[in-house]
């Protein structure tokens, strides 16, 4: 089983996934979008900060148990020059396995994120929007399989050259 979580409270669970390790069932991925405490408050404010997810894949290395980390949503423009940071500090703390995902707005999704952004960093909204368009083609979403966790486009194939030179 693969376990995706934002989430500390992932290694209050660490004797049952020990066991699921030791038969070689499990493989859990703390997923961190940004090490920015503030950012990671904005964007995610019911999860761990970013700290706490490191300590949680010290804590699953420690135990054995097979971790991994995600960038994810990485979103052009907001956060992806913490690529190399991430996953630098993740590797340190135990994780062994990498993957990252682009933002993609799909459906509702779209308004709820524009909202956010315009909110949030009304200065950055404009080059956050259409670095979005860059990578989705000039759409903000793309349901096409094995485009639409990557993207296309020159920052697609940034993010992935940045990903692939750190990991």
């Amino acid at each position: 089983v693969r376990i995706i979580t934002k989430n500390f409270l992932i290694t209050r669970d660490s004797d049952i996934l020990k066991e699921l390790a030791r038969l070689h069932l499990v493989h859990v991925v703390i997923s961190i979008t940004t090490l920015e405490k503030d950012l990671s408050r904005r964007m995610e404010p019911r999860t761990s900060i970013p700290s706490h997810r490191l300590e949680a894949i010290t804590s699953l290395a420690k135990n054995n148990i097979p971790v991994g980390v995600l960038t994810a949503p990485i979103i052009p423009g907001l956060n992806d020059h913490e690529i190399p940071e991430i996953l630098r500090y993740a590797s340190e703390a135990g994780a062994r396995t990498a993957g990252y995902t682009v933002i993609r707005l799909s459906h509702a999704l779209k308004e709820l994120f524009k909202d956010w952004l315009e909110r949030e960093y009304p200065d950055k909204y404009e080059k956050i929007i259409h670095s979005i368009l860059d990578v989705r083609q000039g759409k903000l979403n793309n349901t096409d399989w094995g485009k639409r966790m990557r993207g296309e486009g020159e920052m697609a194939e940034y993010v992935a050259g940045v990903f692939k030179t750190f990991s």
